[in-house]
């Protein structure tokens, strides 16, 4: 009996490991002979374990929570907490894994891709955290990208592409079996540098459609607020987000209804203590029901405050994303599948290590008009009031959304591609 056929995904970071995680299910669901293991590069995994998805080595939550690109402080931060031993003991156990036949599929940016070339496997690439639209979008530049950045010889922009030469390299590489960006735009220019890339879409949007209507309130606005899931800052995050709705609260005449989802690794109570420091009245358990919120969540919590209901929950991410129409949001994959519903987010930024200035920005470049970006909470119920006065934008909004993140089905097709590359002698029709 032969050898089982051996895949190490490696992510770096929160949203790259659900990315990972959902392309895994699909590869178990076709092919569940191939031996699965995982290496997540920030944090301890949580998404991994989950699903009973083997570790290869060590893990450790950094005080930077893997954005130390954002902040040079938090560089140091993470250092003084054993991040270079860690790194070290990560990579030998990735050299220690290949030695022995397999391959590795990195999803995120530089990190996981170099690991997986200095390992000497096969490997493929899931690239998360470049596009294009960073930079431009199908009718050019951006308006706001420096003349440095417009040349930018760096990122060998006279090839059309924002990954830098060596970024470029590792992809070209004989090794590397495939590439697969997170949008078209994207994969078209790698396609220009003879990069195997494929155009497959962004798995980021798979498994979120829910088949359900909510005929009681149509005639609310319904408002989805993503404080972020990296502690401490998602709890400051949380406290400006209420600073923003207490205006919309006393700046609009209609009722109101917020839900706030909450990552299911967070402790729940961080966030219902501030609601009632901000005289937030929780619903009595009987009550509940009478509100009709309609997110099936039977541990939710049902705050109102004057004419508007707040509902927190942990366990129903994907209705969540559904039955609202706007968001208020400081959070990176959260807002970017919001976005990919066609919808409308607000955001503005924070004081942590991730949803800053920069990140923001980046953010909002990469989102177009779907992120309006304000600068202060103060100034959210201002720019509501301006999107409710607009229909028309909301149609462009829900246009440009589903352009930059895709249609749904990306995890299949990318499941689909790895087995036939690693088990090529299996029947996939």
């Amino acid at each position: 009996m032969s050898n089982p056929v051996k895949l190490l995904v490696i992510s770096n970071g929160h949203g790259e490991d659900i990315i990972a995680v959902k392309i895994i299910n699909k590869i178990r669901e076709i092919s569940p002979n191939i031996s699965i293991v995982s290496l997540p590069l920030v944090g301890e995994g949580f998404v991994y374990t989950q699903e009973n998805i083997p570790l290869i080595a060590p893990v450790k939550k950094m005080p930077s929570g893997g954005f130390i690109y954002m902040d040079n402080k938090q560089l140091w931060k993470d250092v003084n907490n054993g991040l270079i031993s860690l790194t070290f003991t990560q990579f030998k156990a990735v050299q220690s894994w290949a030695k022995k036949g397999g391959y590795i599929l990195a999803v995120g940016d530089i990190l996981p891709l170099l690991f997986a070339w200095l390992s000497g496997a096969n490997y493929g690439f899931i690239g998360t955290a470049k596009s294009e639209y960073y930079l431009r979008d199908e009718e050019g530049f951006l308006p706001n990208i420096s003349k440095i950045d417009r040349a930018a010889p760096l990122r060998d922009r006279i090839f059309g592409s924002i990954y830098y030469p060596w970024e470029k390299w590792l992809m070209k590489n004989k090794r590397c079996f495939g590439v697969f960006p997170r949008d078209s735009i994207t994969t078209e220019a790698l396609q220009k540098n003879d990069i195997c890339a494929y155009d497959f879409g962004n798995p980021m949007m798979d498994d979120l459609s829910i088949a359900s209507t909510y005929p009681d309130e149509i005639h609310l606005l319904k408002i989805l607020l993503l404080p972020g899931s990296r502690l401490p800052e998602c709890i400051d995050n949380w406290q400006l987000i209420l600073m923003a709705i207490d205006d919309i609260i006393d700046s609009q005449s209609q009722d109101l209804i917020f839900v706030g989802a909450i990552a299911p690794s967070l402790n729940l109570s961080n966030f219902t203590e501030i609601l009632k420091q901000k005289a937030w009245q929780e619903a009595p358990i009987n009550k509940i029901n009478s509100v009709n919120i309609l997110i099936n969540d039977r541990h939710g919590i049902v705050f109102t405050k004057r004419k508007a209901k707040l509902i927190l929950t942990q366990n129903a991410y994907a209705q969540c994303l559904n039955y609202c129409d706007l968001s208020i949001a400081m959070a990176g994959t959260a807002t970017e599948q919001f976005v990919g519903l066609g919808k409308p987010v607000i955001a503005f930024p924070g004081n942590g290590a991730q949803y800053n200035q920069k990140f923001a920005q980046n953010q909002s470049r990469l989102l177009g008009i779907s992120l309006q970006l304000v600068n202060h909470p103060q100034q959210v119920a201002e720019k509501l009031q301006q999107l409710l006065s607009q229909p028309d934008l909301w149609q462009f909004i829900a246009v440009n959304g589903k352009k930059r993140l895709g249609d749904t089905g990306a995890s299949q097709k990318i499941a689909n591609f790895i087995i036939k590359k690693i088990n090529p002698l299996m029947d996939n029709s």
